[in-house]
C-alpha cells in the first residue's frame, strides 16, 4: 500500500469515528429530551388528578345558610368545575337524615350533642373538628315595641314568644339559659329550626323569638337583637365531619379546609359567629 493510501485510509477511519460520536450524542439527547418531556408527562397528570370537580354536598344547621352560602361561591370560584349544593335545617332533622342513608359529604352541625347522632353510627371520618361558637340573642319587632330588656321579659303574658324545638341546639341552649335563670317560658310555638322561629318574628306573627346571634344579624332591619347575660352559659360548639360514605371526599375535604381556613373564619366571623 502505498504513503498516499494509507493516509486516505486513516482520514476515512477518523471521519467514521466523529460520525459515530455525533449519532451517540444525538441519541443521547434524544433520550434526555424524551425523559424530561415523560417527566412533565407525569408532573402534568399528577396536577390533573389532583383538580377538583364534581359535586360536594354539604348538610349543615340552618343557622350556618349565609356565611355557608357565601363560602360555596368562593369554593367554586377558586375550584373551576366544581358545585357545592347544602342541605340547611335542624342539627337533629339532618343528622336522621345522614344515618338514614342521606346521600352526602360534610356535616356541619350546630352542636356535638346532634354531632354525635351521625358519629355513634360510625357514619363519621375521625374526630369531629369545632370551627366555630354561636351565642343566643332575643329577636324582637323592629323598634323593640315591647320594651323586651331581659330573658324574663319573655315570660310576660301579654307576649307571643316563640322558641326552637328541644330537640334543636338553638332550643336545646334555650332551655338551658332559662333553667339557669329559674325562669320558665310557655312559647306560642316551638320551631323546627332556628330559621322558622326567626321567621315567626320577621313575618310578625311573633313578638320575640330565643335565635342565635348570627341570625339577628342576617335578618338586618327586620328584627331587632336584644342580647342577655344567661346567654354566656348556653354558647354552642359547632362541629364538622367528613361523612363516611362520601360520594366525593377529595373535594369534601377542601371544602373543609376553607371553613377552618382563615378565609372561611373571616366569613364566618362577619356573620357574627364566635371563634372556637
Amino acid at each position: 500500500m502505498t504513503r498516499s493510501a494509507r493516509r486516505t485510509r486513516r482520514t476515512l477511519q477518523v471521519a467514521g469515528a466523529g460520525a459515530a460520536a455525533l449519532l451517540a450524542l444525538s441519541a443521547c439527547s434524544s433520550n434526555d429530551d424524551s425523559s424530561s418531556s415523560a417527566e412533565s408527562d407525569t408532573s402534568a397528570s399528577a396536577s390533573a388528578s389532583t383538580k377538583l370537580s364534581g359535586t360536594v354536598t354539604v348538610f349543615a344547621a340552618a343557622s350556618l345558610q349565609e356565611s355557608f352560602t357565601t363560602l360555596g361561591k368562593e369554593f367554586e370560584k377558586a375550584h373551576p368545575g366544581t358545585k357545592v349544593t347544602f342541605n340547611f335545617g335542624g342539627s337533629d332533622t339532618l343528622a336522621a337524615s345522614i344515618t338514614g342513608g342521606a346521600p352526602a359529604d360534610v356535616f356541619a352541625a350546630a352542636s356535638p350533642k346532634t354531632m354525635a347522632i351521625v358519629t355513634d353510627k360510625g357514619d363519621g371520618v375521625g374526630t369531629p373538628a369545632t370551627f366555630v361558637r354561636n351565642q343566643l340573642e332575643i329577636a324582637t319587632l323592629p323598634g323593640n315595641p315591647d320594651k323586651v330588656t331581659s330573658l324574663k321579659d319573655l315570660t310576660k303574658s301579654s307576649l307571643k314568644v316563640v322558641l326552637c324545638d328541644k330537640t334543636v341546639p338553638c332550643g336545646a341552649a334555650a332551655q338551658k339559659a332559662l333553667t339557669a335563670s329559674k325562669l320558665k317560658l310557655t312559647p306560642v310555638s316551638y320551631e323546627a329550626d332556628v330559621k322558622s322561629a326567626l321567621n315567626k318574628v320577621v313575618l310578625k306573627e311573633a313578638d320575640a323569638a330565643v335565635v342565635y346571634k348570627t341570625d339577628v344579624h342576617a335578618a338586618g332591619s327586620k328584627v331587632e337583637g336584644v342580647e342577655f347575660p344567661e346567654s354566656a352559659n348556653a354558647i354552642n360548639d359547632y362541629p364538622i365531619t367528613l361523612l363516611k360514605n362520601a360520594p366525593n371526599a377529595v373535594a369534601a375535604k377542601a371544602f373543609i379546609a376553607l371553613v377552618q381556613s382563615a378565609e372561611g373564619q373571616k366569613v364566618l366571623s362577619a356573620a357574627g359567629f364566635l371563634k372556637p
